[in-house]
């Protein structure tokens, strides 16, 4: 990630991308930007301008990544790969994150940190961000064609002629035929990935903060719909244990700032502040780290499918905590602003998206059933077979 001026330090994403952990930072010093050679002051309009619109889509995400989760959830559920994308593919399907996965994370994502922190210190810059380019590249496609894809289904008449394909590799024949590749997707698909496409050569050419934040909205989107937490206590081991490692590596040590110095690639977002004055063309940029909108936005999307279990008709604890993370990122931006330093944003966003909705569980009296609600994974079918295996 690349230096940037005026918003928190970061944490990691999620499990689906351990590059994303290490270098989700947010540097905020008030001197540099990411492409100005002097200094720079913003003015309060610019500056008020570029956080509200950071906090603006830093809250899409969650909301509709929350939503789309229920639906990818309900599908899982009833062993179906189609829920309402247009995509209908194992990798399309959620991973669910257990207790194991979110107490090692802090780990890995430590030692990705660390090791990138390594790996620029010895290679050339120029070069590992061309890569790595060219990487992010390939995965923003995919991803925006994802998140675009229930709105093309919507937006074509249904007269529209729809025709379905199918991309399959396998390896072996007759019994020991196993499948490789096997990847299903419709006319509409292919105009999406077209599109996407498109934004992906125009981030590739311009690094324009606009192809940015497309990518940037559409990982965020992907990440809470897709990365699921299979119980609220492995939702608190995880945000802890981020917590620690955030505030470690930006109070701690330099290398997470250094890192996010080094980096490019579309895995923040950015608003320039100084779009008032120059346009489009502006080139001083706050920065949002999208571990900072991940890490909380799937506690929140548990949180909300919490809420279609109980069956009450009720989304409070989605709306409660979806408010004390936009509390959070408020208060971090409140504190970065008023002493001028970077700051770990998951400081502020665990205690608030964690401690709003326990507290009102506590008073509703509903906080074992929070605790004992258990969202089904591969791993906990397997065990829970085994048992059955055992006790027969």
């Amino acid at each position: 990630m690349s230096e940037a001026e005026q918003i928190p330090a970061s944490a990691s994403e999620a499990a689906a991308s351990a590059v994303l952990d290490a270098l989700n930072a947010t540097d905020s010093n008030g001197t540099e930007a990411l492409n100005a050679t002097a200094k720079f002051v913003a003015s309060p309009e610019g500056t008020a301008l570029a956080y509200g619109s950071l906090v603006f889509m830093a809250l899409l995400p969650i909301f509709f990544g929350a939503l789309r989760s229920v639906t990818c959830s309900k599908s899982k559920e009833l062993g179906e790969n189609d829920y309402d994308s247009g995509f209908r593919n194992a990798a399309d399907m959620p991973e669910t994150i257990t207790s194991r996965d979110a107490a090692r994370f802090p780990i890995i994502a430590s030692c990705t940190l660390f090791g990138l922190y390594l790996f620029f210190k010895v290679f050339s810059q120029e070069y590992i961000n061309l890569l790595l380019s060219v990487y992010f590249f390939v995965l923003g496609v995919l991803a925006l064609s994802h998140t675009m894809s229930p709105l093309m289904s919507r937006v074509f008449p249904a007269s529209f002629p729809n025709k379905q394909y199918q991309l399959l590799f396998t390896q072996g024949s007759g019994e020991s035929k196993e499948e490789i590749v096997n990847y299903e997707f419709d006319t509409k698909n292919l105009v999406c990935l077209l599109i996407s496409s498109v934004v992906g050569v125009w981030y590739l050419l311009k690094k324009h903060w606009i192809a940015n934040n497309l990518f940037g909205l559409a990982f965020a989107l992907n990440g809470v719909e897709l990365l699921h937490l299979n119980n609220v206590s492995t939702g608190c081991i995880l945000l802890g244990g981020l917590f620690i490692y955030d505030v470690f590596w930006v109070f701690g040590t330099n290398v997470m700032v250094t890192v996010a110095k080094s980096f490019e690639a579309p895995i923040k977002l950015v608003f320039p502040q100084d779009l008032l004055e120059k346009g489009l063309e502006a080139s001083n940029f706050a920065m949002l780290g999208l571990g900072d909108i991940v890490i909380p936005g799937i506690f929140i999307a548990l949180l909300l499918r919490f809420d279609v279990s109980l069956n009450k008709n009720s989304r409070t604890y989605f709306y409660s905590s979806f408010l004390a993370y936009i509390f959070g990122l408020g208060l971090t931006i409140f504190v970065m602003h008023t002493f001028k330093h970077a700051q770990p944003a998951l400081l502020y966003l665990v205690p608030a998206c964690v401690g709003f909705p326990v507290i009102i569980a506590l008073f509703k009296g509903e906080l074992t059933e929070m605790f004992r609600y258990e969202e089904s994974s591969e791993e906990t079918k397997e065990e829970a077979t085994e048992s059955e295996k055992k006790d027969q």
